[in-house]
């Protein structure tokens, strides 16, 4: 504990990594307070009475798990009416199609190798296919709002302005694509002048705003089963953080492969030093390489399934698709899982290019050819590691619904078990402290998460 409260010390006492960290916090800050301000042709306070008339009436088992899930991400600024409802989803949107289009158009995979000023073009490329997407979302969404709660005649109330009228849609569009360009900005401003992943840390703090109310809301239900109900609360803690270490171990675990690097003297051939005396370096291949893209390229698609129960509204199989928890969609979603893990991995990893570039600088894996057969070798490992990992991760990603049949009694804490949002939380937390490990070690003091074990390996 001691040395934990000195690491903070010393992390305070470094006044650029101060400046860094409370910045980030401000506008993290700015991010949830805008996600409060609603749309100002709609009344809050009657939008929420709609969603509880919409759950007492059955629709919580019938699709508001996907609602829910969205809303988790957006810290429940979608749920809410909110400026922000969009979120900063139609940014990572945007990023996956120009990440996915950079594989057919040469133009993009140009820029791509251009270094800085490539990735400059890139980052603006992205901003305004986000723009773009939320012109198709915010419509969308207004939809949703609307025209989804319209036969409840007796919320009418809900909205200030007739909801079919331009006045109404012209500026809330326009709202909600400026809410999303904001938060957008507030993410490359903590990128580029605070601490961690800008985009990412905007989505965990959204998810992370939804947990304190969802543990409440499964305290209530589990103490209204009398004494039994307190037990159960902290086997679910437990099983909780049981899982949130199975995922810190997943998104870190890494096959190590050896690097033999030849001195430029033994790649001469002036002198007869055994091979041996060259640097030794690994390359980590992470077995979650892919990280949470899959679950998000898979939980995008898993919104089809659920708009074919429109062509047949009394096929129970079909309607499955549209709750989170039913074994229809959990199947399906674990199978696109697994075939996104590789598919991502494949795209992102290059190992004919890694193999190229060890022989380029004198580098070779023990007992394999350079070239060809390094690139096979490498994909060879990579096919490997890559299977257990996706297994894994579908494991991770149905987890909500097989705790949510087991033990969990409310559908917002069940999602914190595992799928997107435990991942997206542990791998940014994770993230983040390394960045700041990274200035405390380069002013030589120890890093958050340095332990004994570690001091002693590099020594």
């Amino acid at each position: 504990m001691k040395e934990f409260i000195q690491t903070l010390k010393n992390i305070w006492s470094l006044k650029e990594l101060r400046d860094k960290i409370v910045l980030t916090l401000l506008l993290v800050l700015v991010y949830r307070f805008a996600s409060y301000v609603s749309l100002p042709a709609i009344n809050t306070a009657e939008v929420g009475n709609l969603l509880q008339h919409y759950k007492n009436q059955g629709g919580n088992q019938q699709g508001a798990g996907l609602l829910g899930l969205l809303s988790s991400f957006t810290g429940g600024a979608f749920s809410r009416a909110s400026v922000m409802a969009l979120g900063i989803m139609p940014y990572i949107s945007a990023s996956i199609i120009v990440q996915l289009m950079g594989m057919a158009i040469p133009y993009l995979q140009k820029l791509q190798k251009d270094g800085e000023s490539g990735r400059n073009t890139l980052n603006q490329i992205t901003r305004w296919l986000t723009i773009a997407v939320c012109l198709v979302q915010a419509p969308s969404y207004l939809t949703s709002v609307t025209q989804f709660f319209l036969p409840y005649s007796q919320f009418a109330s809900a909205y200030y302005i007739d909801p079919n009228s331009v006045m109404f849609w012209l500026p809330s569009i326009i709202i909600l694509v400026a809410g999303s360009v904001f938060a957008m900005w507030l993410g490359e401003k903590i990128t580029d002048k605070g601490i961690g992943n800008g985009i990412s840390i905007l989505i965990m703090v959204g998810i992370l705003a939804d947990l304190p109310t969802a543990f409440y809301q499964e305290v209530l239900t589990q103490n209204g089963k009398g004494g039994l109900g307190s037990i159960m609360i902290l086997v679910e803690i437990i099983f909780w953080l049981l899982v949130v270490l199975l995922a810190i171990v997943l998104s870190v675990a890494v096959r190590k492969i050896p690097i033999q690097y030849v001195s430029r003297a033994q790649a001469r051939g002036g002198v007869s030093r055994n091979l041996m005396d060259g640097a030794r370096q690994w390359i980590p291949l992470k077995v979650n390489a892919a990280g949470v893209m899959p679950i998000i390229f898979a939980q995008a698609l898993m919104f089809v399934p659920g708009l074919l129960t429109k062509v047949d509204e009394s096929n129970t199989f079909l309607a499955g698709f549209k709750n989170v928890f039913s074994w229809q969609y959990n199947v399906l979603f674990a199978l696109l899982i697994i075939i996104f893990s590789f598919f991502y991995t494949a795209i992102t990893i290059p190992v004919n290019q890694m193999a190229d570039d060890l022989k380029r600088n004198g580098g070779l894996i023990p007992k394999v050819r350079p070239g060809k057969e390094t690139a096979d070798y490498l994909d060879d490992i990579l096919s490997k590691i890559t299977l257990p990992g996706a297994i894994f991760l579908s494991i991770f990603a149905v987890l909500p619904a097989v705790v949510h049949g087991a033990f969990v009694q409310t559908d917002r804490f069940a999602l914190f078990f595992g799928g997107t949002s435990l991942l997206i939380m542990v791998g940014v937390i994770l993230d983040t402290v390394q960045q700041i490990n990274t200035y405390l070690l380069n002013h030589h003091y120890d890093g958050l998460m340095q332990s004994k074990l570690s001091r002693s390996s590099n020594l």
